[in-house]
């Protein structure tokens, strides 16, 4: 209960900060202010993540993210029972956040009519599908290997939640023009619900590529730790 209980809190966190960032953020310059910008949301994601693995990180390892679970069960560090539980929890806290930050938006003058940081293809960005998959697939594989090795029992685990956060900077610097950055389908799932509920169901139809991808990237990491092709158990602690 307490690790469900922290990955719920911890992916909360994480949605509603980041997605945070980019829903009410990027919207600062109708107040006669800059807005945060590219930069500003892919640091958003990092510092949220950083600050959940420092929070909760002790008690459940901060996965918040299903396909962070899903690597890590592949690669031996997790039980079935456990990933079950943990990716339950991960759903349940994406979905809340969503749903906190929709009630938000609600409250701003005139209504709020922008984009609700879901991900997809298409649109602006202009990649296709083939294009969005394989970068989910490939930055979720980036992902999990800093995640695995540098909570690897060889490596510094204090810094591990630094690292990490680091990388997912520096993803979202390259993903969010091609498919706004999901290597999460927790992360993704959430505001595609309530945008659904808002009346764009766009992100709701492609939501199949932002759980597949990341699963397949994921599952490709753990099972380079878990058949000890980069990490061997025999290193020392």
């Amino acid at each position: 209960m307490q690790k469900s209980l922290a990955e719920f809190i911890g992916t909360f966190t994480l949605v509603f900060l980041a997605c945070g960032a980019a829903i009410i953020g990027t919207g600062f310059s109708g107040l006669g202010q800059a807005g945060i910008g590219l930069p500003g949301v892919a640091l958003a994601f990092g510092f949220a993540l950083i600050g959940a693995a420092y929070g909760i990180g002790a008690i459940s390892g901060c996965h918040i993210n299903p396909a962070v679970s899903f690597g890590a069960l592949i690669a031996g560090r997790l039980s079935v029972a456990e990933f079950i539980q943990y990716v339950i929890a991960q759903c349940l806290g994406a979905i809340a956040a969503a749903f906190v930050l929709y009630l938000i938006v609600q409250g701003k003058d005139g209504g709020y009519t922008g984009g609700f940081a879901t991900n997809g293809w298409g649109g602006p960005g202009g990649y296709n599908m083939v294009s969005a998959f394989i970068f989910e697939a490939v930055a979720t594989f980036i992902f999990l290997v800093v995640i695995l090795g540098s909570t690897h029992r060889a490596s510094h685990g204090a810094i591990a939640g630094l690292a990490i956060g680091v990388v997912l900077v520096a993803i979202h610097l390259v993903g969010i023009g091609i498919t706004g950055t999901s290597v999460n389908p927790a992360r993704s799932l959430g505001p595609a619900l309530i945008d659904a509920i808002r009346g764009n169901g766009a992100a709701l139809s492609q939501l199949w590529l932002f759980i597949a991808a990341p699963l397949v990237g994921a599952a490709v990491a753990g099972f380079l730790f878990r058949a000890e092709l980069l990490f061997h158990r025999d290193l020392p602690k």
